[in-house]
């Protein structure tokens, strides 16, 4: 399967296709700022879980609000060809509001999965369970953090 960006609707039309398909969703998300290997390795987990990935990014405008104007470092669409790049992503999105909540309940994935730091908030849960779906927090890679290594590279040039 080709990796693509989609927008919101064309995804949601893919997401009809791969459930006609008998294709089992899995859906993600964040800021995916600077990856590293605790992505990897959760988008990977994620990605076994089902058939497809969907992996939908904070825009750089929601990015700002949770994060700060110092971020994120690298714009959207270069977070986006990262992304898509990687083996068990096979189709990214983006959404601007503070939570993916809107399009979690248009798209309905049969998983919705994230990292174990958000397990005490998991915007859509509602949505997918009411749907049949499950909701799953996957524990995290431990020592590699977006923030962490920010601060390591500005700790190492002062």
């Amino acid at each position: 399967m080709s990796v693509k960006t989609y927008s919101r609707p064309d995804l949601v039309a893919q997401r009809a296709l791969w459930k006609a398909e008998g294709k089992k969703v899995v859906f993600t998300n964040g800021c995916y700022d600077i990856l590293h290997p605790g992505h990897v390795r959760l988008l990977e987990a994620a990605r076994s879980l089902g058939d497809v990935l969907i992996l939908a990014l904070n825009t750089d405008d929601s990015v700002q609000r949770l994060k700060g104007l110092s971020r994120p470092i690298l714009h959207e669409d270069t977070r986006a060809e990262i992304a898509s790049s990687l083996e068990a992503v096979d189709a990214v999105t983006f959404f601007d509001e503070d939570t993916p909540r809107e399009l979690i309940a248009a798209v309905l994935p049969d998983f919705l999965v994230k990292g174990a730091d958000w397990s005490h908030f998991i915007a859509g849960r509602e949505e997918v369970e009411a749907a049949g779906g499950k909701v799953m927090a996957l524990p995290l890679e431990p020592g590699y953090s977006t923030t962490n290594l920010v601060q390591q590279i500005l700790d190492r040039h002062q």
